[in-house]
Parts: structure tokens; sequence; C-alpha cells
């Protein structure tokens, strides 16, 4: 990958433009994702479905991330990147606005899978295109800041257009991010400097990052740390009601302390990268499992609830830019392919860990109990770091047949 970072004032502000572009595209990304399950009552009653079939539409747009991501990141090898990400926004504008008409649950459930394609190849191709454009020893930083615009989403436009699709009603909030989203398109536009890519990349190129094992074992790395993390976020509202005693109304302060944890862990997380690469991944799982393993004794008072759930947020992101900029550089040619797979990944993550915190809930235990289990997959994660480390110590860069 090469990098066409001078070091003037003028390039200066032209890649922090370019960067302030991605993060606006990940910020309308970031809220229609989590906006939706803050306003499951007011859609089932919208399209006259039951909560729980609701929740499938959560589920539609996790599917749209899992299946575009790779698909789109491959057939897309030969398009310049910046007009591919022009394409990915249009698209992701297009599905927000069909949302917002939706008046069928079917319809809606087509229009958030589609909302939900663009997502990991917008966020996996803006880290290429953010790496390329500043110094080799600033990558990770600038990987940092084409997604903090995700984590900054649950501060402020999660609540936003959750306040605004209760008074509104819940298809205002999908209009607004469609309007997000073609701001981004602009800002892009004029913003994002062109991208061309090599003769030597193509579909082929791209797939050829499947073949290399330490591909896999990031990719594992991430699903199995960020499986615990999600192992507790996933019940946080009856955990910080039950455990810690927060009222329901009060549980939005606590995600909104979640989303400054993840701000911080996010922008923290690239520094930390640029530094030590490897150091950052294994730093990262160590304190996730840390912050999981006393967050059950922590979240037993209001203060020490606050704390932990802070910290969890914080910790977790601290991993995310480490681990984008990991896959970038033992994919290969196949960068984009494999930032992209990224954020599949981490929608698997969220499905196990929810899973497994469920399972250890309908056992009887307590709901301080996920968090436990999720220190275990972090420290799961932390051995499948140290293997990876070992390998590429070994000089192992073979690919498989």
């Amino acid at each position: 990958m090469t990098s066409s970072f001078a070091p003037d004032s003028r390039t200066a502000r032209r890649v922090n433009l370019a960067l302030f572009a991605l993060a606006t595209g990940g910020f309308a990304i970031g809220t229609t994702e989590f906006v939706t399950m803050g306003l499951l009552p007011q859609i089932a009653d919208g399209v006259r479905i039951s909560i729980p079939t609701a929740g499938h539409v959560v589920s539609a747009y996790a599917l749209g991330v899992v299946v575009g991501a790779p698909v789109i990141a491959a057939l897309g090898a030969r398009t310049g990147r910046k007009r591919l990400l022009l394409g990915l926004m249009a698209v992701f504008v297009v599905g927000n606005v069909l949302s917002s008409v939706a008046s069928s649950y079917e319809f809606l459930l087509a229009a958030r899978f589609l909302s939900g394609l663009p997502h990991g190849a917008f966020f996996g191709i803006g880290a290429v295109v953010g790496s390329s454009m500043v110094a080799p020893e600033r990558r990770a930083r600038a990987v940092s800041m084409t997604m903090v615009g995700l984590p900054v989403a649950n501060i402020i436009g999660v609540p936003v257009t959750t306040l605004l699709g209760q008074q509104l009603g819940w298809q205002v909030p999908f209009l607004a991010v469609g309007v997000l989203g073609l701001l981004t398109l602009v800002a892009v536009w004029f913003w994002v400097p062109p991208q061309p890519v090599g003769s030597d990349v193509n579909v082929r190129s791209e797939l050829s990052a499947l073949r290399r094992p330490q591909v896999w074992m990031a990719l594992l790395v991430g699903m199995v740390g960020f499986g615990g993390m999600f192992a507790t976020y996933s019940y946080i509202t009856p955990t910080m009601t039950e455990l810690a005693g927060f009222s329901a109304s009060a549980v939005t302060i606590v995600l909104a302390v979640y989303g400054v944890g993840m701000t911080v862990g996010t922008v923290l997380g690239g520094r930390l990268a640029d530094r030590s690469l490897m150091g950052s991944v294994y730093g990262g799982l160590v304190a996730v499992a840390v912050v999981l393993g006393t967050f059950g004794w922590l979240a037993q008072t209001r203060p020490g609830a606050l704390v932990a759930v802070f910290a969890m947020g914080c910790s977790a992101s601290i991993l995310v830019p480490a681990l984008q900029t990991r896959l970038m550089d033992v994919a290969h040619e196949g960068q984009s392919l494999a930032a992209s797979l990224n954020h599949s990944t981490l929608n698997v993550a969220n499905a196990l860990g929810a899973w497994l915190g469920g399972v250890v809930l309908a056992a009887g235990y307590g709901y301080e109990w996920p968090s436990r289990l999720g220190a275990g997959l972090a420290l799961a994660g932390l051995v499948l770091a140290v293997v990876s480390g070992l390998m590429e110590r070994r000089g192992s860069t073979q690919v498989l047949a």
C-alpha cells in the first residue's frame, strides 16, 4: 500500500476533511444500526406485528452486513475506491428512505437488509482509503478516525433519532439517516481524493486474502474476543436495572456512558496501534478480560456500574483499529476484502455473544454471569492472538492451497 502523505498544512487539511467525510458516514451507519433497537415497540405497532417479530428487522440489517461486506468488496475490486464509496452511500440512502416509507413488515425487512449491505464494505474500504493518505506510522490512527463516527452515533445520533421516532413516528429516524447519508455522499465527492486501483487488483487478488492463515486468525480473534463483550452488552438493560438498581429510563444515560467509552477507546486504540500493533491487540484483550471479569462485582452499585460500562466500551473499542490494521497488513493484495470482513465478523460475534449470554441466563445464573463468560471468551481470543503472533515470528507466511 502506498501513501500519498506529504507533511504540509494544505495536505493535512485535505486529509482531515477526507477522514471527516468518512467518519460522517460511520455516524450515519451507527445511527441507523442502533436506533431500530430503541423503536421496536413503535415499529411493531406501525407494521402490525409483535415486538419479538419486530426484532427480525434488526436481524435483517445484520444479515445485510454479513452478506454485503465480502460480496461488495470482492466484486467491486476493479472499481475505484472513491467511486465505490459513493455507490455504497447511495445504496445506504436508498435503503433508509425505503425504510421510512415501508407500510408492511415484508417491505421493511427488505429495506433494512438493503440498508445493511453497504455497512461493512464502507468501513472496510474507508479504512483502506484513510490509511493510504497518511504516513505509515500514522495508519492505525487514520483508521480509527474513519471509524470514530460509529461510537459517536451512540452518544448523539441514536438518542436524538430515538426521541424523534417516539415523538414524530418511527419512520422519521430512517428519513433523517437518509439525509445524513446524502450529506456523506456530498462530502465524499468533494473531500475524498480519487482512489484508482492498480492493474493487478481484481476479484482474484481480493479473494487471495482468504488463502492466508493469518487473515483467518485475525478474524477469529475478533469473533471470539468481541463475543465476550457482546455476551454482556446484549443484556445491559436488565443487568443495570436488576444489579445496579437503575430505573428503566436511566438506562439511556448508561448507554451514553458506554458510547463515550467507545469513542475514547477508538481514538486511543489508533494511537496505541501505531506504537505497537500486536501489543495493542494483546493489551486490548487483556483489558477486556479484566473489565468483564470484574463487571458483575462493579455493577452491584450505580457508581461502579457506570465505571464498568465506560471501561467495557473503552477496552473493547481499543481493539477495533488494531484488528482492522492487522487485517490489512496480513491480507497483502486483498486488503479491501479483509478489512470489510472485519465488520461481518463483529456481527457474528454479536450473535455468538448474545446467544451464549442467553444460555447462561436460561440456566438460572444471575445477570452478573454473562460478563464472566465474556471474560473467558476474551482470554480465548488472547490465546488465538498469541498463536497468531508466534506464527508470524516463525515466518509463517504460507497461503492455503
